[in-house]
């Protein structure tokens, strides 16, 4: 290798440029700190006097536009006049790109820049300048190659069932018995706030995305910006996860709907439910009928004109007050105010005479523990059907992908794709069911007790400060909007089948269903 031309070193100026590309580095013997030190060490051995130290930290060897960088260059443009010695670490400090090196060297020398290191000895003959860009070259391929290396461990451990990237809001990383490296686990109380707004959209608690967005921003643990808001499309984002039902979905590389080793927030099944939500309802914008001044609002009908009632505050000489009215023009109640302790108070009476009688709750439990009985005895046969339609699934999966492996026609292949995706998606979650089927969740009486403790007070949820429960009440209790007629009062209430049953039984409608149906066996 040709030796640099003599240049007088004594009181020379210099600067010093530092690079790591990830922050781990700088833990680590290449850090930031132990370059500078190796620099300066370099700089007074030779005698340069150095003035600005430059340093980029997480920043690509493969980029050019680095602040640092850029800051460095502005300086010597600045002092171009001046004779500058630009001492770095390493070669592969520069730039870890045979382009990038070359356009930063040029960059320095139309600066008036002299690069120096203590590893190499740069020139400006013709064999100096080849063996600067083969270690260019050099540094580049083992860029690249770590970039191929780290995607490789990534897939492999993708493969095994772990998520390698941010983990989404409701989980963190931690270290797992019996497992290799950290696993996603759950972020309490965060993640049962999430749970919560899954499963409360997907079986229909909340009736659209304004209603999850409304549960996370009243949340004092889920995550906000500094506003205090939660944004739609976190929402969207929240309700498409199909990591929170313990699957991992990779399309960028062909790896979809893959069991995942961490805990699941929910089912597949629930998921599923959610996406068809999605898919048939729009987003919605959020509304006032939400407020918690007015939780009948947009559930209460104008008995007159069967249109939805509204709400709002009304300035009176004292004060305001509360009424809610029908905003329908043309109708005989139109905007005559019935006053909101009114109607909730005759909402109220209304729970209170779905209340059922002690004798009910007994009947109703014995009634729920023979239908819980006869559909565990039916688990068994349940299991097999399912069992068949996976099956069948698998031949059709293996029929579309004969038929890719056939064709050359583009168009045709994302439409078998779409169809293998489709049927990978009824495989999971019919695998899901069969680990599931004759398993319940909770034993009956902590089933039956939750349920008849709603279906036995629903006055109780109703006093609840929280908005979604009142609302969940209006959903639960009654099977369609409630008419009012003004001056009379509630007209008569569709309740929900729960209800339905109970008064039926308190009625003294108690024969079910014979096993043969409700039609007459016939000889």
């Amino acid at each position: 290798m040709m030796k640099q031309p003599n240049m007088k070193t004594q009181n020379s100026k210099a600067v010093i440029y530092c690079r790591v590309s990830s922050s781990a580095q700088v833990k680590k013997g290449d850090g930031l700190g132990s370059q500078e030190t190796r620099c300066r060490e370099y700089a007074r051995h030779k005698g340069y006097d150095v003035l600005e130290v430059f340093n980029d930290e997480g920043a690509s060897g493969g980029m050019i536009d680095r602040p640092g960088m850029q800051d460095m260059l502005t300086f010597l443009e600045r002092h171009k006049k001046e004779q500058f010695f630009v001492i770095i670490d390493d070669i592969s400090r520069l730039a870890r790109g045979l382009e990038a090196h070359i356009q930063l060297r040029t960059s320095m020398s139309a600066a008036g820049g002299k690069l120096v290191s203590p590893s190499i000895e740069f020139g400006e003959d013709s064999d100096s300048i080849l063996v600067e860009n083969l270690l260019a070259s050099v540094s580049q391929h083992q860029r690249q190659k770590n970039a191929e290396q780290t995607k490789n461990r990534i897939y492999a451990r993708v493969m095994n069932g772990y998520w390698c990237f941010n983990p989404p809001v409701g989980y963190r990383y931690d270290q797992v018995p019996g497992h290799v490296g950290r696993v996603m686990v759950k972020n309490e109380p965060v993640a049962s706030v999430v749970k919560e707004a899954l499963e409360g959209f997907a079986s229909g608690r909340f009736d659209s995305q304004s209603e999850v967005k409304n549960l996370l921003e009243n949340s004092v643990h889920y995550p906000k910006d500094k506003n205090g808001d939660v944004h739609f499309q976190r929402v969207t984002n929240l309700l498409g996860k199909v990591l929170y039902a313990g699957y991992i979905d990779l399309p960028r590389w062909n790896i979809k709907l893959h069991p995942a080793k961490h805990e699941p927030l929910i089912s597949f099944e629930t998921y599923q439910s959610i996406q068809d939500r999605l898919r048939g309802r729009t987003k919605a914008p959020m509304r006032k009928d939400l407020s918690q001044d007015f939780p009948l609002r947009g559930f209460v009908t104008c008995g007159s004109c069967h249109k939805p009632m509204t709400a709002c505050w009304s300035t009176g000489r004292n004060g305001k007050y509360p009424y809610y009215l029908c905003p329908t023009k043309g109708c005989h109640d139109y905007r005559k105010s019935i006053r909101k302790e009114q109607m909730e108070g005759e909402f109220e009476k209304l729970l209170l005479q779905m209340r059922p009688t002690q004798n009910l709750f007994n009947m109703a439990k014995e009634m729920f523990e023979e239908l819980w009985q006869d559909r565990g005895r039916m688990a068994d046969q349940g299991i097999q059907f399912i069992k068949t339609e996976i099956r069948s699934i698998e031949r059709k999966i293996d029929q579309y992908l004969d038929r890719i492996v056939e064709t050359n026609h583009t168009t045709i292949v994302t439409t078998y794709e779409n169809q293998i995706s489709r049927l990978e998606g009824q495989k999971v979650l019919l695998n899901e069911k069969v680990k599931n089927c004759g398993r319940p969740l909770q034993p009956f009486d902590d089933t039956f007790r939750t349920a008849m403790t709603f279906l036995g007070n629903p006055i109780k949820l109703w006093s609840s400060d929280r908005l979604e429960d009142k609302r969940m009440v209006l959903r639960l209790a009654f099977a369609e909007k409630l008419p009012y007629q003004r001056n009379e009062g509630f007209r008569t209430a569709q309740t929900a089948l729960p209800f339905t049953l109970l008064m039926g039984l308190k009625e003294g409608k108690k024969e079910m269903a014979r096993p043969e149906g409700v039609e007459p066996p016939t000889s």
